[in-house]
């Protein structure tokens, strides 16, 4: 399965994260590349909740193949897998297509099954995140291009389980129609999370397009914050602190 947003390459940022009392290790099965941190190594159990997802986004998509290359929302079947059905719903909400919800989704579910084997897990799957956090976690925004990058940080509250993922149209893999240096949008659900970033960034082409790009994906329930960068400008709303990072 290879998603319509995101293409397989090296991870060079994961050189310059850090979880502070937890593990890292990563997890790679075909195009699925993520890197988890939690209270320890549980390569087993995270294989077994990627198969899982596998399975269920190849079965659907085996029978739905517009599922994979479709640019707007589409119907979700009565009897589809739950990952699908959280696509699905993710992908109406915020107006795209059912794979822009796919790093976000799989990343959530991952992080949901070893919950019962760490209290703490933190799951990067391509640049979005979901946290289930017991202290307060720095999220940094790294956005080459943008006067911002790596400058500031979000902080997610302990005990607030969230999905913190990002869109870009100037770096990265993501797929993008605007020219945001980084499109971050973060919510309790990681498909609408990843649904909603492609949302901001394909809005986003020029400096005075922040406002109204934000004013957009304001109007989706479900999003505790937003964040775009383009070049000198950038722009926020939501409940989470943005922090500066030191050097």
């Amino acid at each position: 399965m290879r998603s319509s947003k995101t293409r397989f390459e090296p991870r060079s940022y994961r050189r310059l994260t850090a979880a502070e009392g937890l593990v890292g290790f990563g997890v790679t099965i075909a195009q699925t590349d993520v890197w988890i941190w939690a209270e320890k190594i549980l390569r087993g159990p995270a294989t077994a909740a990627i198969q899982s997802a596998r399975a269920s986004l190849e079965g659907y998509i085996a029978s739905h193949p517009d599922f994979v290359t479709s640019l707007t929302p589409l119907p979700c079947e009565d009897n589809a897998p739950p990952i699908i059905a959280r696509m699905c719903a993710a992908a109406s909400a915020a107006n795209v297509g059912p794979m822009a919800a796919v790093a976000g989704a799989v990343a959530q579910l991952v992080a949901e099954y070893l919950e019962p084997y760490s209290s703490e897990v933190i799951v990067e799957n391509g640049g979005d995140v979901f946290l289930i956090p017991r202290r307060d976690r720095l999220v940094a925004i790294v956005a080459p291009g943008s006067d911002f990058s790596g400058r500031l940080a979000l902080r997610v509250p302990a005990g607030e389980r969230l999905g913190v993922c990002t869109s870009s149209g100037t770096v990265g893999p993501s797929r993008s129609f605007g020219r945001a240096d980084v499109a971050l949008i973060a919510a309790h659900d990681g498909a609408l999370a990843d649904a909603a970033a492609t949302t901001l960034g394909n809005r986003v082409h020029q400096p005075d397009d922040i406002e109204p790009a934000l004013d957009l994906v304001r109007a989706i329930p479900g999003i505790v914050h937003a964040l775009v960068m383009i070049g000198g400008r950038m722009g926020t709303f939501g409940s989470l602190d943005l922090v500066p990072l030191s050097a």
